[in-house]
């Protein structure tokens, strides 16, 4: 690999991963709806200010914008929110970061149903043993004497469903039609937008927006909005314009353990036995999926 592919790569792989231990630090200060709300907020203002300076706005049709709002309403806002609704209820990011690895492997397995084409037996087998890992490591953790425990390790679930149902409707019409695409930043404008609106209810009417603007929040909001939502966007689309899309998506699969790696030097947060048998069998489940079987012997 090139020393500058190279760079670009782990400068993708940490500042994307940073994003669950920036948000840990910002939620003692406010709610997790709240959260969500400021940091896309702070990004649909400096995407907007950016596209006006530019003079990149353009009149787009409201069906075009409409599904790229809901895109972002599944990839951004629900993706998102039930991560910081989890990190809220105490389950560690590590752990949260292994639930969400599942994505790719649900989205392979389900986007062969979606285009009409036939999802092979091992990308099945890869998911099945995935989930089986995951399974085993949030089971051990669950304390079945308090709902607030089971729930909070299920919610990431909820974050696998949304940006696989995003994914996948992108995908849909990426196949059938062309006429929803946009530019890169005008997409990201529009997802955010829609995670704002989206936010705002539970934000305003639940939490009040009550947030403590304490250094430190800034500080977390700073990066999640600059550093991660705009810094690893920007790497990530550098990395497409060098590398196939597959390789490129293969490198959220380094979330769990670069995660699991940053929480224990951010938060002390401890791994035990069981939680690395359960990488490994993750892992080994997306290794599965990524192997391609000659059915003929050829």
């Amino acid at each position: 690999m090139r020393k500058d592919i190279l760079l670009l790569v782990i400068g993708f792989v940490l500042l994307w991963n940073s994003g669950f231990i920036g948000a840990e630090y910002g939620l003692p200060y406010t709610g997790p709806f709240t959260l969500v709300f400021w940091r896309y907020l702070a990004l649909t203002i400096l995407i907007g200010l950016y596209l006006l300076l530019k003079r990149r706005f353009k009149k787009i049709s409201w069906s075009v914008v409409g599904y790229n709002m809901s895109v972002g309403f599944l990839a951004h806002g629900v993706w998102l929110t039930c991560v910081l609704l989890s990190l809220d209820q105490g389950v560690p990011a590590g752990i949260i970061a292994l639930v969400v690895a599942l994505q790719p492997l649900v989205t392979g397995v389900f986007s062969g149903i979606v285009v009409g084409e036939p999802t092979p037996f091992h990308r099945w087998m890869g998911l099945i043993i995935g989930f089986g890992g995951v399974a085993l490591t949030v089971l051990s953790r669950i304390d079945f004497q308090a709902p607030e425990s089971i729930f909070g390790y299920l919610i990431p679930l909820g974050s696998v469903g949304a940006i696989t149902a995003g994914t996948l409707i992108q995908r849909k019409l990426d196949i059938s039609t062309t006429n929803y695409h946009l530019p890169i930043d005008q997409t990201l404008f529009y997802q955010s937008l829609a995670t704002v609106l989206a936010l705002a209810i539970p934000a305003i009417f639940w939490e009040k927006l009550e947030t403590q603007w304490k250094p430190e929040f800034i500080y977390a909001m700073i990066w999640l909005t600059v550093g991660v939502s705009l810094g690893a966007y920007a790497l990530m689309w550098r990395l497409l314009e060098r590398m196939d899309a597959t390789r490129v998506a293969s490198l959220f699969y380094f979330g769990p353990p670069v995660t699991m790696l940053m929480a224990w030097v951010a938060f002390g947060d401890t791994l035990t036995m069981i939680d690395i048998i359960g990488l490994a069998v993750v892992l080994a489940g997306i290794l599965l999926t990524h192997i391609k079987f000659d059915l003929n012997g050829t």
